[in-house]
Order: structure tokens, then C-alpha cells, then sequence
């Protein structure tokens, strides 16, 4: 069964995100030899059954706490088909370290700029086409809490491949 991880700073709405995605049929579970939770679920994209995890947030995968840790350690063990990326849309900076990060180390990435109508109402402006040009992965607007955007989110999971790194650094012009 093909695996979905979500990955994101705490806070950003990763699992309002997940329980979208799952119906909310989740299992919670402690990573072994930690009190650190992880919740999963399976849920269906095109016909095909897929896991799918809520990491423990995190900010970057050079661990500063167990959650972090925890998050880094299951990534390189469980080795997701995917990890969706979830960004506040109103702190993208911040956001993109992790993402920079897992396109780094070669996950296969779906950016979700979560909070996308909080972003708008405060009048940020994100041009979703050019950061997806630069990243060279699919970038999707999303409000987890009214569910906008999922079902664009749920069809490019499967566009998710691993990126050339020295290619975003020539489209971001570095």
C-alpha cells in the first residue's frame, strides 16, 4: 500500500487537514520508544488504497525536540510515495525551510498552502504558478477547515516526484 506522509510547522493545520482527507478514521499511535504521537489513516485516490500519516510538527529535519525527531525518523524509515507539504499561507517563508528541506533529501513533495482565505483576507498575495515553477513541484491553495482545494490536492498527489535541486536554484535565478 502506497504511503501518504503530511509534513508541516506545528500549527499550520496538518491534522484538520488529515481529518479532511481520512474522514476522520484515524488511528493515533506513540512512535515506539517515545511518548511523541502519529496518527494514520487509509484513504482512497483514483481507485487505489493509500496510508496516510500526520507527522508530529515540525519545524526542520535536523531535530531540536523528540517531535521533530520523531517526524525525521519516520520519514526515513516508513520511505513515503509522497509527502504533502502543508504551509501556512500567511508565514510562507517559514514554511518553505521544511519543504526545501524534503525536496533535499528527495521525498516526492505536493505543497498545500493551508489557511489560503486567512492569507487573502490579510491581503498576502502568493503566486502560487511561479513558486510551483520554482519548486518544480505541485503547489495547491488549500482551507482545510471548509475543505477548499482538497479535491485539487487529492488528484496532483500523484504528480509528486523527487526534484533536481540545483534546477530550483537556477529557476530562483541562485
Amino acid at each position: 500500500m502506497k504511503k501518504i506522509f503530511l509534513a508541516g510547522n506545528p500549527n499550520v493545520g496538518k491534522s484538520v487537514l488529515f481529518n479532511r482527507l481520512s474522514g476522520a478514521r484515524a488511528t493515533v499511535s506513540n512512535y515506539p520508544g517515545t511518548t511523541v504521537d502519529f496518527t494514520k489513516s487509509r484513504m482512497r485516490i483514483a481507485g487505489k488504497e493509500y496510508e496516510i500519516v500526520d507527522l508530529p510538527g515540525a519545524f526542520s529535519l535536523e531535530p531540536k525536540d523528540k517531535a521533530e525527531e520523531v517526524a525525521r525518523d519516520m520519514l526515513k524509515k516508513e520511505k513515503p510515495d509522497a509527502v504533502v507539504s502543508v504551509i501556512d499561507a500567511t508565514a510562507v517563508e517559514r514554511g518553505l525551510y521544511l519543504t526545501l528541506e524534503l525536496i533535499e533529501k528527495g521525498y516526492p513533495v505536493v505543497v498545500a498552502l493551508n489557511m489560503s482565505d486567512v492569507a487573502r483576507d490579510r491581503k498576502i498575495k502568493i503566486d502560487v504558478r511561479k513558486l510551483e515553477e520554482i519548486l518544480g513541484v505541485p503547489v495547491v491553495e488549500t482551507v482545510a477547515t471548509t475543505g477548499s482545494g482538497l479535491k485539487e490536492l487529492v488528484s496532483r498527489i500523484e504528480e509528486a516526484k523527487p526534484v533536481d535541486v540545483g534546477a530550483i536554484k537556477q529557476r530562483a535565478g541562485r
